[in-house]
C-alpha cells in the first residue's frame, strides 16, 4: 500500500508516519485482568430476558473465553499498520493542541477529491478499514478519484489525550478535524462523511467551515415535524416517532450516565476490560442488524482499553442538549424531548444513506428539513455501524454523492 502513502504537495512537515505498537506489558495486564475478573451469578435480568435489560451473562462468559483463548491483538495491530498511517498536532478553534492520528489513501490524480470519513462512538477510525480495502482493490494510486482521510477523533484510540483543563465538546473536535484537513493541504475544499458522533461532527464542520463543501451522513438527527397534525397524518412518521420514543425512553441510559457522571463511569470501566466489554458490547450487539462477529467486538473493546480511550471520549454526551442557560452541562430533559438533536442546518450539498435498522431510521422527509439534500438512498438492511456492516453499500452511496456534490454550486 506504499503507493497510497505519498502526502500531497504542501502538506505540513509536522505530519509524520505512525505505527501502532502496544507495549507487551500492557497486553499482559489486559489478559491478566480478563482472567481474574469474576462474572456475576445468574439472575432474572441477565439470564431470562434476552438482552432486554442489557448484555446477557451467557454471552459474557463466551466472550471472556474467546478473549483469553482465541483473540490475537498483534494480528489486528498488524492490519492497522498495513495502511498508510500518520499523526500530527492540530489546533481546534480555541487554540487547544491535540494529537490526531489518521489513516489515509492519497491519490496521484491532480483533481482528486479530498474526503474525510469520521467515526462515531463506541467505534474508532478502524470502522472504515473494510472501505479502505474496497478502494484499494478498485483503484490504483494513479486513478483513485479521492484523497481518503480517516481521522481518529480527539481523545479516541491513537489520537492524543485531551487537555485536562478544557471542557471539550463536539465543536472543538470539529475544529481539530478541520485544522487537520488544512494541514494535509486541502484548504481549497473537501467533503466529510460520518455516522453516529461522526454525523454530528460532520454537520458542525459542514455548517461552520467554508472549506468544507458538503457532507454525507448515514445517521440523521431525529427532528419530527413541529406541527403535530403532520405526525397524525403520516403513517411513516408515526412509525419513526414510536421508534425514537422507545430509543430515548428505554435505550438511552448509557447517555444519561455518560452525560452526567462521566467521571464515575470512566474510572469504573477503565479498571476492568471485562466490565468495558459489557458496556460497549451491549451497543455493538444492540445497534446492528445482524450481530457482529465476536472477533470484531473484541477488536473494538481491546482498542479502547489498550489506548485508554473510554474515560476520555464521552465529551459528546456531556454536551448533549446544549441548553443556552448552561452550555457546559448535559441537559437530559432535552434528550427526551428531542431538543438535543437540533443541530445546525446545512445549506451545502448533502447526502444521506438510510439503513433499515439504524437506531432511529429518520425518513427522507425529516432529513431534508435539516440540510440541502441532493442525494438519498434507502437500504432494506443494515444498522447503526454502516461502515462495518455494509461497507460496499455505503461506499457506493458515497461515491455517487461525491459525483453530485463536488460539481454542485
Amino acid at each position: 500500500m506504499s503507493g497510497f502513502a505519498a502526502l500531497p504537495a504542501g502538506a505540513a512537515s509536522s505530519i509524520k508516519p505512525f505505527k501502532a505498537e502496544i507495549p507487551e506489558e500492557k497486553l499482559k495486564l489486559m489478559k491478566d485482568l480478563i482472567k481474574l475478573s469474576p462474572i456475576a451469578p445468574p439472575n432474572f435480568e441477565n439470564s431470562k430476558n434476552g438482552r432486554y435489560y442489557g448484555i446477557d451473562r451467557a454471552w459474557i462468559e463466551q466472550a471472556k473465553q474467546a478473549w483469553l483463548q482465541d483473540f490475537d491483538w498483534r494480528k489486528h495491530e498488524a492490519r492497522f499498520n498495513s495502511y498508510p498511517s500518520f499523526k500530527t498536532v492540530t489546533k481546534d478553534e480555541k487554540g487547544n493542541e491535540v494529537d490526531i492520528h489518521f489513516f489515509a489513501l492519497f491519490s496521484k490524480k491532480a483533481d482528486a477529491v479530498p474526503l474525510a470519513f469520521i467515526h462515531g462512538w463506541p467505534g474508532s477510525n478502524c470502522e472504515f478499514l473494510d472501505i479502505l480495502d474496497l478502494l484499494i482493490k478498485k483503484y490504483t494510486p494513479e486513478d483513485l478519484p479521492y484523497h481518503i482521510i480517516v481521522p481518529s477523533l480527539p481523545g479516541y484510540a491513537f489520537s492524543g489525550a485531551l487537555p485536562i483543563d478544557v471542557d471539550y465538546n463536539v465543536e472543538l473536535a470539529a475544529g481539530a478535524i478541520h485544522d487537520l484537513m488544512k494541514r494535509i493541504g486541502f484548504s481549497s475544499g473537501y467533503l466529510v462523511q460520518g455516522g453516529d458522533l461522526g454525523s454530528f461532527t460532520s454537520r458542525v464542520i459542514a455548517a461552520k467551515y467554508e472549506e468544507c463543501r458538503g457532507m454525507h451522513l448515514n445517521m440523521m438527527p431525529p427532528t419530527p415535524p413541529k406541527d403535530p397534525a403532520e405526525l397524525q397524518n403520516d403513517e411513516e412518521a408515526q412509525k419513526v416517532f414510536k421508534v425514537m420514543k422507545e430509543a430515548l425512553d428505554v435505550n438511552y441510559a448509557f447517555a444519561y450516565e455518560q452525560g452526567t457522571k462521566s467521571s464515575t463511569i470512566g474510572l469504573a470501566l477503565s479498571a476492568s476490560p471485562l466490565a468495558l466489554l459489557a458496556w460497549l458490547g451491549e451497543k455493538f450487539l444492540a445497534w446492528t442488524d445482524d450481530d457482529f462477529s465476536m472477533e470484531k467486538i473484541l477488536e473494538g473493546v481491546s482498542l479502547y482499553w489498550l489506548t485508554d480511550t473510554y474515560a476520555r471520549c464521552m465529551y459528546h454526551n456531556r454536551g448533549m442538549g446544549y441548553p443556552e442557560e448552561n452550555p457546559k452541562r448535559a441537559n437530559m430533559g432535552a434528550l427526551t424531548s428531542g431538543k438535543s438533536f437540533q443541530l445546525p442546518h446545512v445549506d451545502k450539498s448533502c447526502g444521506y444513506s438510510m439503513f433499515a435498522k439504524e437506531i432511529v431510521p429518520v425518513p427522507k422527509s425529516w432529513a431534508e428539513k435539516t440540510c440541502n439534500l441532493i442525494f438519498f438512498n434507502e437500504h432494506g438492511s443494515g444498522g447503526h455501524f454502516a461502515a462495518m456492516e455494509k461497507p460496499k453499500e455505503l461506499l457506493s452511496d458515497v461515491e455517487e454523492y461525491v459525483k453530485l456534490a463536488w460539481t454542485a454550486k
